[in-house]
């Protein structure tokens, strides 16, 4: 199978789609072409959903989402353990293709691959919109943006949009990583959409 994240351009949308649509995400590449689609692994029901409305929710529930091809083929799962210290990118048989572990709680990353060798960072500004993944020799390698889609977006729905930049040539696993860096900052940091 070609690696369907070949393309040094991406977008990462959620739709918007209220609370319920929370965990959700397509990848297209940049021109609109869907790459992916991303849905949680499993139901939890309407009572799951719910908690994610109620005051008090926050991004430290464990959750997961299964990429797959638009024609249902499997590609990767993000696996988010609970709190914001571990997310793992899992390949088509479960394997580990790589982790991000959290060394400072949203302001950086850092990405291992599936055998625990340190492979670079992913550092984030203040407002948590740029995420900056660098190499282990601190060379910048993508860059990931996360575009603001207005206010009454922002506050009613779960609709969040990241550009995805890739500066090829970026060997893998540090590329899967570095292209999966904006569903694992949008669950660790940006799916509650409470104002705190």
């Amino acid at each position: 199978m070609s690696d369907p994240f070949s393309s040094s351009a991406l977008k990462v949308e959620q739709p918007r789609r209220g609370p319920f649509g929370k965990s959700r995400y397509k990848v297209l590449d940049g021109d609109d072409t869907l790459l992916a689609i991303a849905a949680p692994t499993a139901d939890g029901g309407r009572a799951e959903a719910m908690r994610g409305i109620l005051p008090g929710k926050s991004n430290l529930d464990a959750r997961a989402v299964r990429l797959t091809t638009p024609d249902g083929d499997p590609l990767l799962t993000v696996d988010k353990q609970r709190g914001r210290d571990y997310t793992e990118i899992l390949g088509v048989k479960d394997e580990v293709v790589g982790s991000f572990v959290t060394e400072r709680v949203g302001r950086r990353y850092v990405i291992y691959d599936g055998d625990g060798t340190l492979l670079g960072a992913v550092d984030v500004d203040v407002p948590r919109t740029n995420f900056a993944v660098t190499d282990n020799d601190g060379t910048k390698v993508a860059h990931v943006r996360k575009r603001w889609a207005g206010l009454a977006t922002h506050l009613l729905t779960t609709a969040d949009k990241y550009a995805v930049e890739i500066y090829d040539p970026v060997p893998q696993p540090l590329r899967t990583m570095a292209v999966m860096t904006a569903i694992v900052m949008d669950m660790n940091l940006h799916e509650s959409k409470e104002i705190t």
